[in-house]
């Protein structure tokens, strides 16, 4: 259902020495490789070039004679380089010609396919895992791949061509495939800009997931939702899920097919409307890290992830909080660095959770958190929180130990902090405000705070009774 567009055969591959430049005493050559809509540059130098040949010699039968002979006299001249640049040039264009299909190690290695070019990046990655596949399983270490190789692996197994390059069973696709399908603990990193020397851009790179059988902890970040294909099948097994600087939507993550069926469904739930999918959940979803990225809402797809109870969705541009009624194992939430001006009845929304990160956002009042009865860890530093008043909404708040309001406008009133303490009565020692445990000094004043208070309260109701009488 989450599929993504993919060529359907091989690009034609071109190569071409462009330029060269003077490096101390010799000269590098400048080779343009392009393979369809990618290009790359290789700089080699003539010395390269003979090792390059003496290899294919040996290994491959290539006419000893087709490398241009070494020149030691006016080698740099400006004359003998431009020569020998259309003849290296015209070299490497007869090396591929002569090798249409699969591309000589040798060659490969030199003109950086192992690096850009899908054949390459592939069996390079396959005599990896021939090697310490096994090893790294043992380990239980988290592996990482760029999301090129994932789109090299990927578009290898949608041709239908031999599934190992040059014969060679170390470099066979089977490698990867039996390595994929029990690995648990993936980590994908794209770049942001080109990739090495090459014009490729990760994040336009489509790519599948669906082979990855056992995975019970993945990351991904610097890729596009929309390329990532094969989301739905990590619902059975992923208990981790982050995913950074990629999407701007829950919804493009969680429910990959709402793009095809508008009106669907969780699984076990009965809307009683129409609808034209069932779609089902993620069973063993705990914990949820999308933060940093451009999410604008949390949508409906959270009733999908019904088991999560670490939910990280701060730096983002929320403006409000809606459907985390649905999470009902909610423990842990991050807001922060968000766009959140007002949080009303919070508890509607928010349970039974523990720790909830607020900082960073807009908020000047705290209402509607006063009834987060189980809050214990609470963080509204870098607000907009100004009136100390604010603080009675949660100085109630019977299990609240820490609570961090630094870098507020309020921080700046004199006795700030015991004037903030005495909003908690007799839990002030139990507080660890913005970090500090609350002093015998501090608890001290904040008694006779307390005292003045109080007498105000006597005072007013003294004076009430008595306008009455």
């Amino acid at each position: 259902m989450d599929s993504v567009p993919f060529a359907d055969e091989l690009s034609e591959r071109k190569v071409s020495v462009v330029s060269s430049e003077l490096v101390e005493n010799y000269t590098v050559y400048i080779i343009e490789v392009v393979d369809g809509e990618h290009k790359w540059t290789v700089k080699h130098r003539y010395s390269d070039f003979h090792d390059l040949h003496e290899k294919l010699v040996v290994e491959n039968k290539v006419d000893r004679r087709l490398l241009p002979p070494k020149k030691m006299l006016g080698k740099n001249s400006k004359s003998l380089v431009e020569r020998r640049q259309k003849e290296l040039e015209l070299y490497l264009q007869l090396l591929l010609r002569q090798f249409p299909g699969a591309t000589p190690t040798p060659l490969a290695a030199f003109l950086f396919f192992n690096r850009y070019e899908s054949n390459g990046i592939t069996a390079a990655l396959a005599e990896e895992l021939f090697h310490k596949g096994e090893q790294l399983l043992a380990a239980g270490e988290v592996f990482s791949l760029r999301p090129l190789q994932l789109h090299a692996v990927t578009q290898q197994l949608r041709l239908a061509k031999p599934t190992c390059c040059n014969g060679d069973a170390k470099t066979d696709l089977g490698h990867i495939l039996d390595f994929t399908c029990r690995l648990r603990y993936l980590k994908i990193c794209g770049t942001k800009g080109p990739v090495g020397s090459s014009n490729i851009l990760e994040a336009n790179l489509p790519f599948d997931l669906s082979f990855f059988k056992s995975l019970l902890q993945i990351e991904i970040s610097e890729c596009a939702a929309q390329q990532m294909g094969g989301l739905s099948s990590l619902r059975s097994s992923v208990v981790t899920l982050n995913i950074r600087h990629s999407t701007d939507s829950m919804m493009l993550i969680l429910v990959p097919e709402a793009s095809e069926f508008p009106q669907w469904e969780a699984e076990g739930s009965d809307s009683g409307f129409p609808v034209t999918a069932v779609v089902p959940v993620w069973r063993n979803l705990t914990t949820l890290d999308m933060s940093h990225n451009g999410i604008g809402a949390i949508d409906g797809s959270v009733k999908l992830i019904r088991k999560v109870e670490f939910l990280d969705l701060s730096h983002n541009q929320l403006s409000s909080v809606e459907n985390l009624q649905h999470l009902y194992n909610l423990v842990h939430v991050d807001l922060s660095y968000n766009k959140i001006c007002v949080l009303e009845a919070a508890h509607t929304r928010l349970g039974n959770i523990k720790t909830l990160g607020l900082a960073g956002n807009q908020l000047e009042r705290l209402t509607g958190l006063g009834k987060l009865y189980s809050l214990v860890h609470l963080d509204l530093s870098h607000n907009q929180l100004a009136q100390l008043e604010e603080i009675k909404n949660i100085g109630s708040l019977p299990c609240l130990e820490k609570l961090n309001l630094s870098s507020n406008p309020m921080c700046i009133i004199p006795d700030y902090r015991t004037k903030v303490l005495a909003q908690f009565g007799d839990r002030a020692a139990e507080v660890c405000l913005d970090g500090q445990l609350t002093t015998e000094k501090e608890l001290d004043t904040v008694e006779v705070l307390k005292a003045i208070q109080k007498a105000k309260e006597v005072k007013d109701r003294m004076s009430s009774s008595d306008k009455k009488k």
